[in-house]
């Protein structure tokens, strides 16, 4: 029995090891973008907290800074991410319009272009030309907007869940520096929250530079100076502004 068809065959599919799935990269840009959040309510929250921790031993002046802190934080982020992906958003669908159009009215000069596009990508003209036929016969617009726009005309970006994704990321990131400056004796707060969020940001930052595929140890060298730099500073205004009484 030949089995060089099947061979063949087989030799074309994916590897099931790699991913070819467009939506699996999607998803893991969601995921990078909800770590990179919640790195930004970890750094925000916690230099909120401890400067205040520095200046005063009230817990409920710290509970309602670290509160309002989260709480403004991540509605900027909701709404900065909102007005992003909708205004990308909106850029996409007027391409996406102006080349529906272009297909209505154009459909020959339509096809070249895509033939062209293939041949760019180092097909024949015989090859390009077929291909784009047929996939002209298939979808032509979603043959057009891929090749040309590198758009995915069923799966643009939806701004309410960016804006949810960045607000529940932050909050999330948040609520470790505020539990962490509430929970312990007062004398231990500020050194167990530095502890903390440095540990929860050189988490943070592996986790980030794995998705980006860069060096994990220069990107957690990275976030973790720049977090004990902003606790450093925001300790000690909360330490001068308590000495002052302001």
């Amino acid at each position: 029995m030949d089995n060089t068809g099947a061979g063949a065959a087989d030799a074309a599919l994916p590897h099931p090891h790699e991913p070819h799935d467009e939506s699996l990269a999607s998803r893991l840009n969601w995921l990078r973008a909800g770590v990179l959040g919640a790195n930004d309510g970890i750094v925000s929250t916690a230099g909120l907290v401890v400067g205040v921790a520095a200046a005063s031993t009230d817990s409920s002046a710290i509970l309602t800074a670290g509160v309002a802190g989260l709480a403004a934080g991540a509605l900027s982020m909701a709404v900065g991410e909102y007005v992003s992906v909708s205004t990308q958003r909106d850029s996409e669908r007027a391409l996406l319009s102006k080349e529906k159009r272009e297909l209505a009215e154009e459909p020959e000069y339509e096809l070249a272009e895509l033939t062209q596009i293939y041949r760019a990508k180092g097909l024949s003209a015989e090859t390009a030309r077929q291909v784009a036929q047929e996939l002209t016969a298939h979808d032509a617009f979603a043959a057009h907007a891929e090749a040309e726009l590198g758009l995915d005309p069923h799966a643009l970006t939806n701004p309410w869940h960016a804006a949810l994704s960045s607000a529940v990321s932050f909050t999330i990131g948040a609520i470790l520096p505020v539990l962490a400056i509430l929970l312990p004796p007062t004398q231990w707060r500020i050194p167990v929250c530095f502890a903390a969020v440095l540990v929860a940001l050189a988490l943070t930052g592996s986790v980030s530079a794995r998705f980006g595929g860069s060096n994990p140890r220069r990107a957690v060298l990275r976030v973790v100076i720049g977090g004990a730099l902003a606790m450093a500073v925001t300790y000690g205004i909360g330490q001068l502004a308590g000495v002052s009484g302001l």
